[in-house]
Formats: structure tokens, sequence, C-alpha cells
């Protein structure tokens, strides 16, 4: 197992212990132990059904919404959940699908707008839909005005301090993981992408400066079967990918622009057999040109997979705290690190998760 599962998947008294997961963490998220405590609330779905105005008790949405304060959030069964419009989630919330099947999926999906202290553990997020303008239930019970949505899986907007782990996410009509105006000191670990265009986009805009400020971990993901770009494509920020592996692209894995720095760490990089090999793509411009800072440090590259790095002086460290620091395994370890990315399943043994 990886660092993080292994702080937490050896004990087979999870169930009793779920909110173990808070102190495994690394990363920018850091130790997510804001999210537990004595005044921890604990939420159990029963009802899978969705009212974006008025929810009901034991749905989802109540629980993200409506319920203040510290909520750990599991759910009673096996559950298909068709959001009607996208769900906003409140800071301090912990979704935690552990030991049951949970796919949102079919319209829309997950939104973490002016929040922090966010876990999303362990769901399934696909054939998500793009919304029209209206109004939703937000945090703290109150009904807030959307603008449109474009299709996204997860989409942080102005978030700090977000966990995003061992979910599978896939088939969305715009992309699965966007990180937007503002957003900053999020982990995203252990996830499987796949079957999707546009895959991940850290940054809002090219004219969105504040991203610069933006800090993102990618760690023990897997990107693919059939994935196209976006692997991710970073604007203005900082970005650490470490062990993550690659299963192919069309257009490119990991691109760029507006002047972001990203160290490209131990990653295991498989190109696709026809196609473009080459790992990396730079959006060149009149206003930024080609200056990013892009490195690539003890990647290995198989089928003729190549990263053409960028001429920055030095690699910029991610300079993590004591709390967020972990050590990046050499990559030949990469397929055994990500053998579990996604949604963990339930073996004949009730208390064991395997993938």
């Amino acid at each position: 197992m990886n660092v993080i599962d292994r702080c937490w998947r050896p004990n087979h008294e999870w169930r009793r212990h779920r909110s173990q997961l808070a102190t495994c963490s690394m990363g920018y998220a850091g130790k997510m132990i804001n999210n537990i405590g004595n005044d921890l609330i604990r939420y159990k779905v029963t009802d899978s059904s969705d009212d974006p105005i008025n929810p009901k008790p034991n749905t989802l949405r109540y629980g993200t919404s409506i319920i203040k304060g510290k909520v750990w959030i599991t759910f009673q069964k096996d559950m298909l959940i068709t959001l009607e419009k996208p769900l906003l989630i409140s800071s301090f919330t912990t979704i935690d699908g552990r030991g049951v099947n949970v796919h949102i999926a079919n319209n829309a999906c997950l939104m973490i707008f002016k929040a922090t202290n966010i876990i999303i553990h362990n769901i399934q997020v696909h054939h998500c839909k793009p919304k029209p303008p209206g109004i939703v239930m937000g945090p703290e019970g109150k009904v807030i005005p959307l603008g449109h949505v474009d299709g996204d899986a997860i989409r942080l907007v102005t978030a700090s301090k977000i966990w995003i782990d061992h979910n599978t996410l896939y088939d969305c009509q715009d992309g699965l993981l966007d990180v937007t105006r503002g957003s900053t000191n999020v982990t995203i670990s252990n996830n499987w992408f796949k079957n999707q265009d546009k895959v991940m986009l850290l940054g809002h805009d090219d004219g969105y400066v504040r991203d610069k400020y933006m800090k993102v971990t990618l760690l023990y993901n897997h990107f693919g079967p059939n994935c196209n770009q976006r692997m991710p494509r970073i604007r203005h920020g900082y970005a650490h990918v470490a062990n993550n592996l690659y299963q192919g692209w069309l257009q490119y894995a990991i691109g760029g622009s507006m002047e972001p720095s990203l160290k490209s760490e131990a990653n295991l990089f498989v190109a696709p057999t026809i196609g473009n090999k080459e790992v990396a793509w730079i959006k060149k411009d009149d206003k930024s040109g080609d200056r990013l800072d892009f490195h690539s440090v003890n990647d290995m590259f198989e089928n003729g997979a190549s990263f053409t790095i960028t001429k920055g002086e030095r690699v910029q460290k991610p300079n993590y705290s004591k709390e967020q620091n972990f050590e990046v395994v050499d990559a030949k370890f990469v397929r055994s690190l990500t053998r579990s990315s996604g949604v963990l399943r339930l073996n004949k043994n009730p208390n064991i998760l395997i993938n």
C-alpha cells in the first residue's frame, strides 16, 4: 500500500474508526484534523432522492447544506444519486462512501464554492451534465443563485484545504475536476480518471491572476484509459505531480500557460501506441510567450514517451510543511502504488476494502 492507504486500511475496525481517515492526508491539503473532534456530527444518508431547494432529512443534500458544524456523511446502502442541481458542500464536511457503492451520476454533480476543510472519499461521479442558471440550497441552509455550470464531476471555486481521495471519475460533459478562482491547498490522491477528453483544469482562465497563489498536489492517481488531455492543464499556480500513472493520452498529458510552475516527480508515463508521445504541451501567446517552469525529475517513460523540460533555472520545490510532507517513491513502484486507485470495494470479509 502507498503511505496514505497504509495509514488506515490495515485497521480492520475502520468502520468504528472512520474519522482516522482525516489524519492520513498529505500534500498541500495537509492533515484534515479540522474535520474531526468531539463535536463531530455523524450523518447517514438513507434516501437517494434530491430536492435542490428544500432538501429532505436523510438525503445527501440535507447533510451537505442544512446541518451546521463538522459533519461526517456516510451511506446506509448502495445508491445511485441523481442530483437535480449542483450539490454545494459546506465547510468542515466529509463525504465518506467506504463500505458501499455510491454513484453520483446522470445529471448535476459536485461543487465546492467558497468553502474549506472538505474531504470527498470513495464516490463514483460520472455522466455529469451542464445545468442552466437557477437557485439551490447552499451552505448554512441559505438559498443562493447559481450561474450556468458546465458539467464537471467536481468543481472547486474559491475553495481551500480540500482533499479528494479514492474516487472514480469518468464520462462527464465538460471536465472531471476543476480547481479555479483562487482555490488552493488541494490534495488530489488515489483517484482513477478515465474515459474523458478534458480531465483536470488547475486555474480558472488566463486572466484570473489570483490563481498564481494556487498550490495543488497530485499523488497516486491513475489517468486512463481513454483520456485525451489536461492531466492537468495548469495556469498561473504551482502543482506537484508525484507517483502518478499515465496510461496513454491523445493530445498531451500535462499542459500549461500563463507562467505556471510544475514539478513532475517519479511518475510513470506510458505513451500511446499511435500518435503523440510527448508528455508536455505549452501554450505560447503574445503575453507570456513560453515562460513557464516545468520540470521532470526522476520520471519513467515507456513506449517512447518523452517530456520536454522547460529551461527554468532550478526546480521549484513544493516547500511543504511537516504535516504536508511525504516521501516520493521511485517511479518503478508506481504501478503498485496506484493499483488501488479509484473507489475501494468490499471483499468477502466486510472489514477489508479492495480495489
